[in-house]
């Protein structure tokens, strides 16, 4: 319903900022990741929206940039993760830090988040990895994995990176790519992942 909604900042609590656009002032329930940057009060803001409707529960979630929107509604889509415990997870790691724990399994970073103990945060790991998979999966059998050789373009740290990228819900193919225009082999891995998202979101 809303892509993003663009105002200055009216007000700002814990997890919570409301925005005023057009005389009308949107409370939107955030990360403490986007609550830090966003500046102070009357500071003019873009914030990109996700609508959540559940039963008697309409809420207004957003983030300073749509890799962190991405975060979110993947996360969302983990049984037994809503909301709180997507935001919270948020509120601890970058997209790029979040895809790289998934990939190697570091469920501790994960956990560090309030209210998600071991048990959720491999629970997580283990879903989003099996979604990888199929995607992988799915694009071989259909030829559209567009030629994703990443030994031939950059070895071990370049396949990493693309299957960071896809762990976010990215296509095999626009992930290569997206690693493909940014790879260097002196870059680390995280800035080689910070770095594709931010060419996708162009």
């Amino acid at each position: 319903m809303f892509s993003y909604i663009k105002g200055a900042i009216a007000f700002k609590h814990n997890n919570t900022i409301v925005v005023e656009a057009s005389g009308i002032g949107y409370k939107i329930s955030t990360s403490t990741v986007t609550l830090e940057k966003c500046g102070e009060v009357g500071a003019n803001v873009q914030i990109f929206t996700y609508l959540y409707v559940r039963e008697n529960i309409v809420d207004l979630i957003g983030f300073m940039s749509r890799e962190e929107l991405t975060m979110f509604e993947l996360l969302i889509t983990v049984s037994g993760v809503g909301p709180k415990a997507a935001l919270a997870i948020c509120g601890i790691m970058s997209p790029s830090k979040f895809s790289l724990a998934v990939i190697s399994d570091d469920y501790a970073a994960i956990a560090m988040a309030s209210g998600i103990g071991p048990k959720s945060a491999k629970r997580i790991i283990l879903e989003l990895k099996d979604k990888m998979k199929k995607t992988l999966s799915a694009s071989a059998e259909d030829g559209t994995d567009g030629g994703t050789g990443g030994a031939a373009a950059g070895g071990k740290s370049f396949d990493e990176a693309v299957s960071a990228l896809i762990v976010l819900g990215y296509s095999p193919k626009e992930s290569w790519r997206a690693v493909k225009s940014v790879y260097k082999d002196e870059m680390e891995l995280e800035s080689i992942v910070k770095n594709a998202l931010m060419s996708l979101m162009k």
